[in-house]
């Protein structure tokens, strides 16, 4: 009982690990605030924005233009990719673009993009696509290429046509691929989206931050980085993880880990 605990509890090591040297390092030293506050000070700051209201606002902003942006990108990179993956002449023309693009990273396009759409939820909406879409892309297009050939001539050969052979085979056999595009893009994509918000809107968890350096309040920073991180973690276990449960793990596609 006491092992399956401390199982349990082992991914929190890091972390206490970090807010003890925090601790020790703040308590010897004494920074000025402004620079590196104590755990308290940062523990107070976010009851403050909590309690007065504005948190809740910025996290809804974040989290309504990552949800527009990511489902954009995964919709997109899905098709695309499973086009560009089902024929592979089509893969191969616009391999060398997406490896271009892909490598450009989604802030270089920001002083373009403020140009072309404006400041607001259109500029990370596009951010957001263009960081999701290649990663869903690429990992679309690779597994379905990576799909044995013997298991789609095999329904073939019992007389399936070619859409039963996607749907019984090409898409469950690409789908641990596209799970981990979709995972890792949502990740990027959060990124994305928190350095849109730095200059590209008025709310948000990333204007946080920035209104936060303005005024030299370290503790509004690292509050923010914190919560930042937070969400991407609960999103990762309460969203993405169950339905990797319920999809190729339930499947047999994967072996699930022990500490799910």
């Amino acid at each position: 009982m006491m092992g399956r605990i401390a199982w349990k509890l082992l991914p929190a090591a890091p972390a206490l690990a970090i807010l003890f040297a925090w601790w020790v390092y703040w308590t010897i030293v004494q920074p000025p605030p402004s620079v590196i506050p104590s755990i308290l000070d940062v523990v107070r700051t976010g009851a403050e924005l909590a309690f007065g209201g504005r948190l809740a606002g910025d996290i809804v902003a974040s989290m309504g233009r990552l949800l527009g942006g990511v489902a954009f990108g995964m919709v997109t990179g899905m098709i695309a990719g499973f086009i560009a993956g089902l024929w592979r002449p089509v893969a191969d023309f616009f391999n060398p673009l997406v490896v271009f693009f892909n490598a450009i990273s989604g802030i270089v396009w920001l002083p373009l993009v403020i140009g072309w759409l404006g400041v607001g939820n259109a500029l990370a909406t596009f951010l957001i696509w263009n960081t999701v879409f290649f990663i869903v892309f690429q990992n679309t297009v690779l597994g379905i290429q990576l799909v044995p050939e013997v298991l789609e001539q095999g329904v073939r050969s019992l007389g399936g046509g070619r859409w039963e052979t996607i749907r019984s085979v090409t898409l469950p056999g690409a789908l641990p691929y596209i799970l981990s595009g979709v995972r890792s893009g949502l990740g990027f994509g959060w990124r994305a989206l928190i350095a849109a918000e730095l200059v590209g809107a008025t709310t948000g968890l990333g204007q946080l931050i920035f209104s936060g350096s303005e005024y030299h309040r370290a503790d509004i920073i690292i509050f923010g980085a914190l919560l930042i991180g937070a969400i991407a973690m609960l999103m990762d276990r309460w969203l993405l993880a169950p339905i990797e449960r319920r999809t190729v793990v339930r499947w047999g596609l994967v072996a699930a880990s022990r500490g799910r």
